[in-house]
């Protein structure tokens, strides 16, 4: 989708675009009507400005839609194919599998949610390390991380749905 499309279709077709971004309301919501953007820095602007007010009800409903690290996203929406671009790094050897589903298993356990980070350019060891480390945070300090993990994804495939990169 180019900008002048983005700027020009019906809210009804821009609204599912960026809630494969960022399934956040009032993330989307913001985007909406923030349109027409000068130009795409313009929107980026405003998609960072409004992520960094994600509420914990934005960030609780926006997690609900990533999968699990090390887990493939199943489904041929842009969304599914995004998280299996960006987890493509991570590694699927059993070993890294089994470090990755322990570590899920222990964030589940103490922050009740999913790990999310934004793994585009991480290795496997590097997630893995980012896992363990961010399992010593006191919940305030993971719940900032998160917020900002979350806000680092968005940006990322509303950077590629203006370059009209949404397929795998």
């Amino acid at each position: 989708m180019d900008l002048q499309s983005f700027n020009t279709s019906p809210a009804d077709v821009v609204r599912p675009v960026l809630q494969a971004c960022c399934d956040a309301p009032s993330w989307v919501a913001a985007v909406l009507a923030g349109r027409p953007y000068a130009d795409e820095a313009d929107v980026a602007r405003a998609a960072d400005l409004a992520a960094r007010r994600f509420t914990a009800a934005d960030i609780d409903q926006a997690l609900a839609a990533h999968p699990r690290i090390g887990e493939r996203a199943e489904g041929e929406h842009a969304e599914a194919a995004w998280s299996r671009r960006e987890q493509a790094a991570v590694g699927t050897d059993q070993a890294t599998a089994h470090a990755l589903a322990e570590g899920n298993r222990a964030y589940e356990e103490r922050f009740g949610r999913v790990f999310l980070i934004c793994a585009t350019g991480l290795s496997a060891d590097q997630v893995l390390g980012a896992l363990r480390e961010r399992l010593g945070h006191e919940r305030d300090e993971e719940a900032a991380v998160v917020a900002d993990e979350l806000r680092r994804i968005a940006l990322l495939r509303l950077e590629r749905v203006l370059d009209a990169e949404v397929s795998a």
